[in-house]
């Protein structure tokens, strides 16, 4: 790619005030090498240290491709696993900005092995709780790209760059013909959801600090015990089971709504969903891209996310794209998990926005594992040991709904509600048509008070009339209750939660309701 920075360019362009790590190589009989330290200025294909990130400390790992195509050998994967555990004891976040052939083949073997002690460290790192961003640039191949080059939190890659497993030269060999173009390529990794953003380097120091600010950032003090957060309006209600109906804090009264009112509410095409959510509630965003496996389901949103005073990792069931593209499917489920793991790795509060008419029913969603993704996420969220809070936004329908909903604590709007299936669905298995479905949903209890009143949610958001009516305003009543209820818990027992969470979903149903 013409006009390639080295691997110092980029670091001074991103990094105030650099200090390199790298101890100085001795000589070498290799002439290969020899001739790189010569043309490059470098003794070898990687540099480390730290520096100020918009004034925060950062360490980094950047790969020289001029050096032997920013092969990694045996000096260079020792220099990269140092930077990695020194940056771990330090507790520094790091950024990795691969651009790498792969393995030093002149090296063999050993070389090879060298990406797994890589990836034991930078695990080690992420195990500690510190956020990993990856650069990937042009070009970034091979054993780098299946190691430490897949593994961030965050991963941008810049535009144009070639990337990708197998190199384009090696597969000509192999197979006397050219890899298709347009694969490897960032662009279209973006697309497939194998990185979170394609972006030029005069851009990375920004994105950096916005990932940085998100996922380090300490949260604000616990609110008073009766305080609103950030309140200048009554934003919900709190009730147990016995004021199935609510009240809210101010005192006003929330009416009797039946449960068909608040599904057909629920429906409206212009009701607020999560993006919305964000748009208006969110002090600051970091939208990801799909799984990390190569596949996109626009049926969730996965953000880093914060509140306030408090950052999350947020998944959220896209209503409109639900609506457009057809219902989530297996790859928003693996996305979920993706979502679940940085909470888990990074130790940040989880939130989960339930607004989905139900899970994809078709042969692809059948053989790409749906039931079993289902499974996988119900079984990591109810056990995660990070704060989870759950909020049903709006339709609630089935399987998809399931997979997101057990959490500390539950919200739900005032139309939100909660179902096995769609009303019309329980309707024609229960009495073989649609025409009960009214009926049938009151029976079953699945709108807001009745969540409350079985001790599935803990309090209920107010809609005036009803949140596609005063969306704004709706929007940011969802997040002054969602920051109140993260600030609270991020500054309880871990193990409490966890276990009063496990307790919850063990006793529902044949104990007394859940009281908030």
């Amino acid at each position: 790619m013409a006009g390639r920075l080295t691997a110092p360019e980029l670091v001074g362009l991103v990094l105030d005030d650099f200090r390199g790590w790298d101890e100085p190589l001795g000589p070498v009989d290799d002439p290969e090498v020899a001739a790189a330290r010569r043309r490059t200025g470098l003794d070898e294909a990687v540099i480390t240290g730290e520096g100020l990130l918009r004034g925060s400390r950062v360490a980094v790992v950047a790969c020289e491709f001029g050096f032997l195509a920013g092969s990694i050998g045996v000096a260079a994967a020792e220099r990269v696993v140092r930077a990695v555990e020194r940056a771990t004891a330090e507790r520094l976040p790091l950024l990795a900005a691969p651009a790498s052939g792969g393995t030093r083949m002149q090296e063999g073997t050993v070389a090879f092995l060298q990406m797994v002690k890589i990836s034991a460290a930078v695990a080690r790192h992420k195990a500690a709780g510190l956020p990993y961003l990856v650069y990937l640039r042009d070009p970034t191949f091979g054993g780098v790209l299946a190691s430490w080059g897949s593994l961030g939190h965050v991963t941008a890659a810049e535009p144009g760059a070639r990337i990708g497993f197998l190199g384009p030269r090696v597969y000509r060999a192999l197979h006397g013909e050219a890899f298709p173009e347009g694969v490897q390529v960032a662009e279209n990794l973006y697309r497939h959801g194998l990185v979170d953003a394609v972006l030029p380097p005069s851009a990375l120091a920004g994105i950096a600090d916005r990932a940085l600010t998100i996922l380090r950032s300490p949260p604000a003090p616990p609110p008073a015990p009766d305080e609103r957060a950030l309140g200048d309006e009554p934003s919900g209600q709190r009730a147990t089971g016995e004021e199935a109906s609510g009240e809210e804090a101010s005192g006003e009264r929330l009416p009797d709504v039946p449960a068909w009112e608040s599904i057909t509410r629920s429906r409206r095409a212009d009701r607020p969903g999560v993006r919305q959510l964000l748009r208006h509630a969110a002090t600051d965003v970091l939208p990801l891209s799909g799984t990390g496996a190569g596949e996109r389901d626009p049926g969730l949103y996965l953000a880093p996310a914060r509140f306030g005073g408090v950052s999350c990792v947020l998944l959220g069931q896209d209503r409109r794209t639900q609506a457009d593209e057809g219902p989530m499917g297996p790859a928003a489920l693996r996305a979920a998990r993706r979502g679940l793991a940085l909470a888990r790795e990074l130790d940040l509060p989880l939130v989960t926005v339930i607004d989905t008419p139900g899970a994809a029913l078709s042969p692809a969603a059948e053989e790409g594992g749906l039931a079993g993704e289902i499974a996988r996420c119900l079984a990591e969220l109810v056990t995660l040991e990070t704060p989870t809070l759950s909020i049903i936004l709006g339709q609630g329908s089935g399987g998809g709904a399931l997979a997101l909903i057990p959490c500390d604590r539950v919200l739900v709007a005032q139309h939100g509600w909660l179902s096995p299936l769609p009303p019309e669905g329980a309707s024609a298995i229960v009495h073989r048509d649609v025409a009960h479905a009214p009926r049938l949903a009151a029976a079953q209890g699945v709108r807001a008070a009745d969540l409350v009143a079985a001790g599935i949610a803990d309090r209920i958001i107010a809609e005036r009339p009803d949140a596609a009516e005063e969306p704004r305003a709706f929007c940011r009543r969802v997040g002054r209750e969602l920051e109140r209820e993260l600030l609270a818990m991020v500054h309880a027992d871990r193990a409490g939660l966890l276990a009063g969470r496990l307790r919850r979903y063990r006793d529902l149903g044949t104990a007394p309701a859940h009281v908030a």
